[in-house]
């Protein structure tokens, strides 16, 4: 049997990088899965690539920044599927850099939107619907940076990833008791279209690689088999935590 037989999983910032490697994982691990971004072509893709392959999957694109479209999202794997027991809350961006004496205003406001407010939005009504079910899991996506330590000029950045670890704190000793489970997943590098935006030149990306214990930089199939970790009943005790999957990256001088 596989880990997600007859559970219904929700994915947001599913249309590249981490989020469509575990939506793709969870369908194959046996889960009904619900997959959100802004990018509709690249939602239906990915929808027809998880059928392709067997398994179940239904889109909706829009903003994780709006209250309407977390709760339309649940409303949808209600719909669909019937019920809801896994949400990953993915999606995210690096937002405004530089020093942070010049950040903008609107800069942090947006970042902390899409990175924090909007996986509390996603996690409010997910959490609403999973306890009409007898629990879930709920997973966020954070980072190492912020946590074990920060580059210049992140400062919007890594407060706001930061501020998942404290949601996740707190909604785990709150909805413990009723089987709700809440973890952040905090990568490393990761080889997504994010990163390599990020580091366009083979100077940063050997610097980067070279801040890793294992002197090389994740892929996405391997963060999603954390995630699914996280998901399955495999983490039947674990909840509350900030778990690096960061190749080492938080423990290295060298």
């Amino acid at each position: 049997m596989t880990r997600l037989t007859n559970k219904v999983a929700l994915v947001t910032g599913a249309s590249s990088g981490i989020g469509r490697a575990t939506a793709k994982l969870f369908a194959k691990e046996g889960a009904k899965v619900v997959v959100g971004a802004r990018r509709e072509s690249e939602l239906q893709t990915l929808v027809k690539e998880i059928e392709a392959d067997g398994g179940v999957a239904v889109a909706l694109a829009g903003d994780v920044r709006s209250e309407a479209y977390a709760k339309a999202l649940v409303d949808l794997a209600v719909a669909k599927f019937g019920q809801l027991d896994v949400a990953f809350n993915n999606a995210g961006t690096l937002g405004e850099g530089g020093a942070s004496t010049d950040v903008s205003e609107e800069g942090w406001n947006q970042t902390l939107a899409i990175n924090l407010t909007g996986p509390f939005l996603g996690a409010k009504h997910q959490i609403a619907q999973m306890l009409k079910n007898g629990g879930g899991s709920v997973i966020f996506t954070s980072t190492f940076v912020g946590y074990s330590f920060a580059f210049p000029g992140t400062a919007a950045y890594a407060a706001s990833k930061a501020g998942l670890i404290g949601l996740t704190q707190a909604l785990a000793s709150e909805f413990g008791p009723q089987g709700v489970r809440v973890n952040a997943v905090l990568p490393g590098a990761v080889d997504t279209e994010m990163y390599r935006d990020k580091n366009d030149t083979e100077e940063t990306r050997t610097f980067i690689t070279n801040l890793h214990a294992l002197k090389r930089v994740a892929t996405p199939e391997e963060l999603a088999r954390s995630v699914l970790y996280l998901a399955s009943d495999d983490s039947a005790f674990v909840t509350g935590t900030a778990s690096l999957v960061d190749g080492g990256v938080s423990i290295t001088r060298t």
